[in-house]
């Protein structure tokens, strides 16, 4: 197993998680602030939702295109074009803020081109993980990425809430600041991050084709097919299921700094997860490890139900955040790991964009059970549909026959005929 401390003298994979881990806490301090400052501007909780939902809608649209771009284009200087855009754009807001001429509209296309660059970043950050690491490495870099994002939501929401307090247009410049020292750090980078060769061979240019070839080759592989049909599900029932035990804390009463503290000690635990995730990753069979992680949630939002308080959502979600980081990090990869080196981008990007595609449902979800139901119904039905849910992987031979990394070349060799892959 390879440690953290192993990993930090790959220089190439330390200054692009650097420039990354930068970038993405910039973008965490904005994004808190982008709802709170349309709503100041506004009044209006409807244009402080489309803005969020503008955002995510941005990098939800771009994850697909930025696949194909991934595997065909220069990853670092696609990584840094999009880290360069996200400055330019922060620092649009900052200098109409200072000119008194901040509108909505502006906020609206600032949210939406940053959300189309975050999700541009995506792809070509995994297919560069994939050339600068080795593939016993795999799962440390991607629990050393898991860290890093929850370091992020951890620090995101104060510092955005620190700097609103000095001036509106606070939060956008420590976000360029953050792009502006990702764009340095990743220009540190040494390694060919260029295309494949196998990328630009025949019938290589055509972006639908390309586009195909990266489905179909997720769609062909029986572990793949199962992730596509359980992650979006999963996604909107715990989403909903956190949604719902929220709106229950704000609406009986319990003050802000309380309900914080919440998110607080869930970005603690992740982070203790991710610390985790490289000997659980190791010990544990991957598939058995995805198993366990669908079922985390479902003993753990009964609690949830039966006391309406926030160090009981705390203790529960905290508890079932901790394996989080070891079954995504366990999951990605042993994707990476098995998915030829020019198909990485685009497989990446189709399984981000399916998983990410139901979570502006999950509060929709929330609130038509909430006003159905009511709190402690609505969260035992959620716990319903999650349990059901986590049958996708349980019942799946494909998920609980997946090994130990050590032996995950050795599944390879075996199911690639039976997928029809060359």
């Amino acid at each position: 197993m390879t440690t953290f401390r192993q990993l930090s003298r790959n220089r190439d994979f330390t200054a692009l998680w650097v420039g990354a881990t930068a970038s993405e806490l910039g973008t965490r301090v904005s994004a808190f602030a982008m709802p709170l400052v349309t709503f100041a501007m506004t009044r209006s909780t409807f244009w402080a939702a489309t803005a969020e939902a503008v955002q995510l809608g941005g990098m939800v649209l771009a994850l697909l295109p930025a696949g194909v771009l991934a595997d065909r284009w220069h990853r670092l200087r696609l990584m840094r074009l999009s880290l360069l855009a996200g400055l330019l754009l922060q620092g649009s807001v900052v200098a109409a803020g200072l000119l008194g001429a901040l509108t909505m509209p502006h906020l609206l296309v600032v949210a939406l081109v940053s959300g189309l660059a975050s999700g541009m970043f995506g792809p070509s950050e995994s297919s560069a993980i994939r050339t600068v690491v080795a593939t016993e490495e795999l799962p440390t870099a991607l629990s050393q990425q898991q860290a890093r994002q929850h370091v992020a939501g951890l620090l995101g929401g104060p510092v955005g809430g620190a700097l609103l307090g000095v001036a509106r247009w606070a939060p956008f410049l420590a976000d360029a600041l953050t792009y502006a020292a990702g764009w340095l750090l990743l220009g540190r980078v040494r390694a060919d991050l260029s295309p494949e060769p196998r990328a630009l061979g025949a019938g290589a240019g055509r972006p639908m084709r390309d586009l195909g070839d990266g489905i179909r080759y997720t769609w062909s592989r029986p572990f793949f097919r199962v992730l596509l049909i359980w992650s979006p599900l999963i996604n909107l029932t715990v989403n909903a299921l956190f949604f719902v035990a929220l709106l229950r804390l704000v609406t009986a009463g319990f003050p802000a700094w309380q309900i914080g503290l919440v998110e607080t000690a869930i970005g603690g635990c992740g982070i203790l997860g991710a610390l985790a995730a490289p000997r659980l990753i190791d010990r544990l069979p991957t598939g058995r490890l995805t198993v366990a992680v669908a079922w985390s949630f479902v003993p753990l939002s009964v609690p949830l139900a039966l006391w309406n308080n926030p160090a009981v959502m705390a203790l529960a979600a905290s508890v079932g955040i901790f394996l989080n980081p070891a079954g995504n990090a366990g999951v990605g990869s042993y994707r990476m790991a098995v998915t030829p080196a020019d198909l990485v981008g685009r497989v990446q990007s189709a399984m981000q964009f399916v998983s990410m595609v139901s979570m502006p449902l999950a509060p929709v979800l929330a609130g038509v059970l909430l006003a159905g139901f009511g709190g402690r119904d609505a969260v035992f039905a959620l716990t319903a549909l999650t349990a059901l849910v986590a049958l996708i992987p349980t019942l799946a031979r494909s998920v609980r026959s997946i090994p130990r990394p050590a032996k995950w070349q050795q599944v390879e060799q075996v199911q690639r005929p039976l997928a029809g892959v060359p």
